[in-house]
């Protein structure tokens, strides 16, 4: 089983973590869901070393990569930095895949930089576009309860979680 190691690349945004597997075969590029870091991947990195050249990087603002300049925490933002840490690892084409917003990531690297991604597996994207945001924004309907002191509002916030367990699941 490979072993995970862990890399800082330079760009021009700041620092990037990477956790890698593998140098063989065909680079993977993973990316993680918000706020999470490449530990969302650690169980998978070493099954992908096998096969391939697997890369889970912190995105940057995330984990251990750096803080993003103000302003510059955007899904175009994060998809150019993570293609300057492709070049960083001196890597010029890959799979990327990504969870959440990680697939956000990697459908914006595939559109803005398509001769960069051989690929992209996309797992829980959460692709909205303006006019749904507007529409359902305000406070998440799943954590809208009255705090009490006594922590009381933690048993409400699990009544309202709970369906979503199947019976004998927890």
């Amino acid at each position: 089983m490979p072993v995970v190691t862990h890399r800082y690349v330079d760009v021009p945004a700041g620092t990037i973590h990477c956790a890698c597997a593998g140098d063989a075969g065909p680079p993977v590029l993973l990316l993680h869901q918000t706020p999470r870091s490449w530990d969302e991947y650690r169980d998978v990195l070493p099954l992908l070393g096998r096969r391939c050249r697997a890369i889970a990087m912190d995105t940057i603002g995330f984990g251990d990569s750096s803080k993003p300049p103000p302003g510059n925490d955007s899904i175009e933002h994060w998809a150019a930095v993570a293609v300057s840490a492709l070049d960083a690892l001196g890597i010029a084409r890959a799979v990327v895949a990504g969870h959440h917003t990680g697939a956000v990531i990697a459908t914006e690297m595939a559109a803005a930089y398509p001769e960069r991604v051989a690929a992209a597996v996309l797992c829980a994207s959460a692709l909205v576009d303006a006019a749904f945001r507007a529409a359902h924004g305000g406070p998440p309907v799943v954590d809208n309860v009255q705090r009490r002191a006594d922590g009381g509002h933690l048993v409400d916030l699990w009544r309202i979680r709970q369906p979503w367990y199947p019976p004998g699941d927890i």
